[in-house]
């Protein structure tokens, strides 16, 4: 009798078990992100938020290596969402667009579309900010000669040092020849370089300009200014969140939320919560959670 009830007793537990993992499979999602701070800030939010508004749990599955990984781990389904893929590079990238579009709008309603149609998966409106090719002066710099866009530097341009990317020098589409083409001048020299040390050159009076990345922390660090692309020339990085339709069938009240951060970070802000991470040493989820507290998407 005794081994009766307790291989009752097993076979019980054996059931709650597989009931229970089932369950968790059911209510657990995956989202994706690359290696670098302001993904695992957004992944770090995405969880939070969706963790606080709903019943289900989170997994993160962050440090991966490039865009294409990202995405392939959404059509394979071991993720679920992307915390934010930037339109630019799906454009040229997923959506192998050969001509660039320079128009927002446009740029975003081909991506859009496009991820729907081809891959049946939903890219959400842009959280407000650009991570993007962007021309860069000492804050000294811009006061002395009243640069505000990338139009003002003409007057000023062929006194100057502009430090560059090694690689945007050669690109076709969006480099240095087409750049002069756009905006009607060059400067006195350009200098190649790796993009990690156009910051600090500038910082330090080695180059007059930079060409730097948008919402990079060292933007903030050395308080430098950036120039406003007035003619359009580099192709729209807006970043957004990306979803696997399936899932937002199975969980609908996912798309909601992940609408409702439409708009919520200036490129100004993600460019201070980056700094925050990558100069000061906080940790991205703490950075996250003061964010969505900060925007009352969360309580504190």
């Amino acid at each position: 009798m005794r081994r009766i009830w307790k291989l009752m007793t097993v076979t019980l537990v054996m059931l709650l078990a597989a009931a229970c993992s089932k369950g968790g499979a059911e209510n657990k999602i995956v989202i994706a992100a690359l290696n670098f701070s302001e993904q695992e800030i957004l992944a770090h939010a995405l969880k939070q938020y969706i963790e606080a508004k709903t019943d289900l749990q989170v997994e993160l599955k962050t440090g991966l290596g490039a865009s294409a990984m990202s995405f392939a781990a959404m059509r394979n389904n071991e993720a679920q969402i992307t915390a934010i893929r930037y339109v630019g590079t799906d454009l040229t990238g997923a959506l192998n667009v050969q001509e660039p579009i320079r128009d927002p709008d446009e740029a975003f309603r081909m991506v859009k579309e496009g991820f729907q149609e081809q891959f049946d998966m939903t890219y959400f409106d842009p959280y407000g900010f650009e991570n993007t090719y962007a021309f860069a002066v000492r804050r000294e710099t811009a006061e002395k000669y009243g640069l505000k866009t990338v139009s003002d530097l003409a007057k000023v341009a062929s006194q100057f040092n502009l430090g560059v990317d090694t690689t945007w020098l050669d690109r076709p589409a969006d480099g240095y020849q087409a750049f002069i083409q756009t905006y009607g001048f060059e400067f006195g020299k350009v200098t190649p370089m790796d993009i990690g040390l156009v910051y600090k050159a500038l910082a330090d009076g080695k180059m007059d300009a930079v060409l730097a990345y948008s919402t990079d922390a060292r933007i903030r660090e050395f308080d430098l200014v950036i120039l406003e692309d007035d003619k359009h020339f580099f192709p729209p990085y807006q970043g957004a969140p990306v979803a696997r339709n399936d899932v937002l069938e199975k969980h609908p009240e996912l798309k909601d939320l992940l609408q409702s951060l439409a708009g919520t970070i200036s490129t100004s802000e993600m460019t201070e919560m980056n700094y925050e991470v990558d100069v000061l040493g906080r940790e991205p989820a703490d950075v996250a959670r003061d964010f969505l507290i900060r925007k009352g998407l969360i309580e504190g």
